[in-house]
C-alpha cells in the first residue's frame, strides 16, 4: 500500500495517505524528508522549506500562504496555512482545452420517452406545488405503493416547503425547478398537487411547465375537491397505468446526463475519488454524452482551470459571470466569500478553500467546457456542462437532476445518507468509509491506494456501474428508499 504521496512535480507539500508517525523517512527520488510531527491520513507535510508568507503549491497550484515558517516533515493545516483568495476577480481568456477524442459507442437499457427524451427508472412521481400539500402528497404516495402495478418501479411524492410566500426571482426559481421536476424523462407519469390559494398555483405553474401529454401528467388542486384523497386514487390509477406501459430498450450512451457532485470531502478526495470521476466524464463525453460539474463556491480558486478549458470566449465569459455573480450573492448577504471548508472537510485534511477546489474540479476531468446552465436551467449541449448552484449536497444535486441528469455521482471522504431525485451513486475516497458504511457506499475508489488498482481500471469500473444503474440496477439509497429533494432558497419569505 502506498502510503504518501506528491501529486505534482512541483508541489512543496506531500500528502499522507494512511496515518504517518513522527520520524517516519519519505522519498521522492533524490529527495528525502524525515517527519518531526505526526500526520494525520489525508493532511498535508512540507518536503521543503517554506518561508513565511509564502505559496503552499498543491495539484501544481497555490492552496494559500504560509504563515511562519516552516521546515521539511512539517505538518501543514489550518494553523499555519491560510487562504490567498481575494474577492471579485477580472479575468482573461488564455484557451489551453483540447477536447477528447470520439471512442466506441456504449448502450444501456432505458426508456425512450415519447417525446424523445431518455430516462433511466419509470417511477410515477408526486409534485406539490406547495408545501401546505406536503402531508396529503405522502398519504397519495403511501396509498399509491400499494397498488403499484407491474412496471412501475416506485411512486414518490416530492415535498418542500415553499411555492408561496416567495418573491421575485426566488419563486421563479421554485416553478422553473418544479416544472423541470415534472418534465423529467425518469418519471413515466406525474401527478400536478396543488393546494388553490399559494403563488405558484397550478394554473400558473403551467405557464413554467409547457405543454404535456395528458395521459402523462395530471392535475389536482385539492381545494377544488370535496375528497382530495378519493380524486387522487383515481388519478394515481390512470398515471399508474399510464406508465406501466413503457419498457426497456437498447439506448445509446450518448443519451445520459450524469450530474456530478461531492460531500464530506477528505484530503483523499481530490487523489482518488474525483480524479476517477473525472476520467468517467472524459469516457462518457467522447462516447456522445454528457457530464454536469456544479457547486460553484467550490470552484473559487480553481476557476481559471475551467474557464481556459472553455470552448470558446462566449463560454468563458459566461463562467466569469457564473463565478462572480456567485461571490456577489455572498457579498450582498453580507457573508464571507470564503467560509469554507467545513469543519469535516478540516478534519479530513483539506485547508484553505483553493485546497478544496482543486480537488473538487478534478471531477471535470479534461474535456473542453460545452455549455454553461443557470440555476433552475436545463442542459442544451452535450459534453461537459457546468451548472450555478450552491455547495449545499441536497440543493446541489437537486439542481443537477432539475438540469436534465438521470444520475447523480457523488464522491464522499466522511459519507452520507442523502438521496436525490434520481438514482446517486456514492463513491467513497478511503477504504475505512467504504469498509464501515457499506449501506451507503456504492463504489469504493480507496481502492486505489490499498489495493494499489490503476485509475484506468477504476474509472472504467465505475464506467460499467453506472451503465448497469442506468439500466435498472439499484443504488444503496434507492435500496433503503431514499429520494430527497431540496430547492435553494435565495429571497425573503413573506
Amino acid at each position: 500500500m502506498q502510503e504518501y504521496i506528491r501529486i505534482n512535480k512541483d508541489d512543496n507539500v506531500a500528502v499522507a495517505l494512511k496515518p504517518l508517525d513522527k520520524g517516519t523517512v519519505l522519498n521522492f527520488g533524490d529527495l528525502s524528508v524525515t517527519l518531526t510531527e505526526d500526520v494525520p491520513q489525508g493532511h498535508k507535510v512540507a518536503i521543503k522549506p517554506i518561508a513565511k508568507g509564502g505559496d503552499v503549491i498543491k495539484y501544481g497550484f497555490r492552496i494559500g500562504h504560509i504563515q511562519e515558517d516552516v521546515e521539511p516533515g512539517t505538518w501543514v493545516h489550518t494553523h499555519n496555512l491560510k487562504t490567498a483568495l481575494g474577492d471579485l476577480n477580472t479575468y482573461t481568456y488564455q484557451p489551453t482545452g483540447v477536447d477528447v477524442e470520439p471512442t466506441e459507442e456504449a448502450f444501456f437499457d432505458g426508456y425512450m420517452r415519447a417525446n424523445g427524451t431518455v430516462g433511466v427508472r419509470n417511477e410515477v412521481w408526486i409534485v406539490c406545488t406547495v408545501g401546505c400539500v406536503n402531508s396529503i402528497a405522502r398519504q397519495i404516495e403511501k396509498d399509491a405503493r400499494k397498488r403499484k402495478p407491474e412496471g412501475v418501479e416506485e411512486v414518490v411524492a416530492f415535498t418542500h416547503p415553499y411555492g408561496c410566500s416567495q418573491m421575485t426571482e426566488d419563486q421563479e426559481n421554485t416553478r422553473k425547478i418544479l416544472a423541470d421536476l415534472i418534465n423529467h424523462p425518469n418519471a413515466g407519469a406525474v401527478l400536478v398537487l396543488g393546494l388553490g390559494c399559494e403563488n405558484s398555483r397550478i394554473e400558473v405553474l403551467k405557464n413554467y411547465i409547457g405543454d404535456v401529454d395528458p395521459d402523462r401528467v395530471k392535475f389536482l388542486q385539492v381545494q377544488d375537491v370535496e375528497d382530495e384523497q378519493e380524486e387522487a386514487a383515481k388519478l394515481m390509477d390512470e398515471l399508474m397505468a399510464y406508465a406501466a406501459n413503457f419498457k426497456r430498450e437498447k439506448i445509446s450512451a450518448k443519451h445520459l446526463v450524469i450530474g456530478m457532485k461531492c460531500g464530506g470531502s477528505d484530503g483523499l478526495s481530490g487523489i482518488t475519488a474525483n480524479p476517477t470521476v473525472g476520467m468517467f466524464s472524459d469516457k462518457l463525453v467522447s462516447k456522445g454524452g454528457t457530464t454536469i460539474l456544479t457547486e460553484v463556491p467550490e470552484m473559487f480558486g480553481a476557476e481559471t482551470l475551467l474557464m481556459n478549458r472553455c470552448a470558446n470566449e462566449e463560454l468563458f465569459n459566461q463562467t466569469v459571470d457564473l463565478i462572480n455573480d456567485f461571490k456577489k450573492y455572498f457579498i450582498k448577504n453580507g457573508q464571507e466569500i470564503y467560509e469554507n471548508p467545513s469543519p469535516g472537510n478540516k478534519d479530513g485534511g483539506i485547508t484553505t478553500l483553493e485546497d478544496k477546489s482543486l480537488g473538487c474540479t478534478q471531477k471535470s476531468g479534461s474535456s473542453l467546457v460545452r455549455g454553461v446552465v443557470p440555476y433552475a436551467g436545463r442542459v442544451k449541449e452535450n459534453g461537459l456542462n457546468l451548472l450555478s448552484a450552491p455547495g449545499n449536497d441536497l440543493v446541489a444535486a437537486t439542481a443537477c437532476a432539475a438540469a436534465g441528469a438521470q444520475i447523480v455521482l457523488f464522491t464522499t471522504g466522511r459519507g452520507t445518507p442523502f438521496a436525490s431525485p434520481v438514482p446517486t451513486v456514492k463513491i467513497a475516497t478511503n477504504t475505512r468509509l467504504a469498509t464501515k458504511k457499506k449501506n451507503w457506499i456504492d463504489f469504493n475508489a480507496g481502492r486505489m491506494i490499498t489495493d494499489e488498482i490503476p485509475m484506468e481500471q477504476l474509472s472504467d469500473e465505475l464506467f460499467q456501474l453506472v451503465l448497469d444503474v442506468a439500466s435498472g440496477k439499484r443504488v444503496k439509497a434507492e435500496e433503503e428508499g431514499f429520494h430527497d429533494f431540496a430547492i435553494f432558497k435565495q429571497g425573503v419569505t413573506l
